[in-house]
């Protein structure tokens, strides 16, 4: 079972009910998914790199990445309709947990002159988003295999959250946030 998981039950759960003064285990914010996504505005010209990209994905979560497809054609962006736009995937369970383990304990401490993360980053549901700008900061991504070095977006979804709460929640998880 993943460390966090059980983290999660044991100390994160108990402490946010006495916090916020919550009765129910139910109405305690909850993760729901992690989605990590990475654009590929330059596959139209490299059809390859869309498929390091994929594969550099599904290396970093242990899931095979979907591609996302254009809905419309924009001229400016010259992109036409259902043309590669990027690739995500969607964690929950068992991975979720595990990948947000990895995430708190190898890769942020990677991170080139980390000063924590921006407690700004939550939305009004209490999901939290944060940007890599590289993938070589995962230890399962070798450096000198990398031809594309291509950041990207990991949104942390939660259940019964709001900002204050969630803020919270993942600070009792360990998410390293600025003071």
């Amino acid at each position: 079972m993943a460390r966090l998981r059980d983290k999660y039950r044991q100390d994160v759960v108990p402490a946010m009910m006495e916090k916020f003064g919550v009765a129910s285990v139910m109405a305690v914010p909850k993760l729901d998914k992690i989605v990590v996504s990475m654009g590929v505005g330059k596959g139209r010209e490299n059809p390859k790199f869309i498929e390091a990209v994929t594969t550099d994905l599904s290396l970093i979560t242990g899931q095979k990445a979907m591609l996302t497809r254009s809905r419309k054609a924009v001229s400016n962006f010259r992109l036409r309709e259902n043309e590669v736009v990027g690739a995500m995937v969607t964690l929950r369970g068992a991975r979720m947990y595990e990948f947000l383990d990895r995430l708190i304990s190898v890769v942020i401490p990677r991170i080139r002159d980390f000063r924590g993360l921006r407690t700004n980053s939550f939305d009004a549901g209490g999901n939290f988003s944060m940007g890599l700008v590289d993938q070589i900061v995962f230890p399962e991504i070798r450096a000198d295999k990398v031809e594309h070095f291509q950041g990207m977006n990991i949104t942390i979804g939660v259940r019964n959250g709001d900002p204050e709460r969630s803020l919270e929640m993942l600070r009792l998880f360990g998410m390293p946030f600025r003071n």
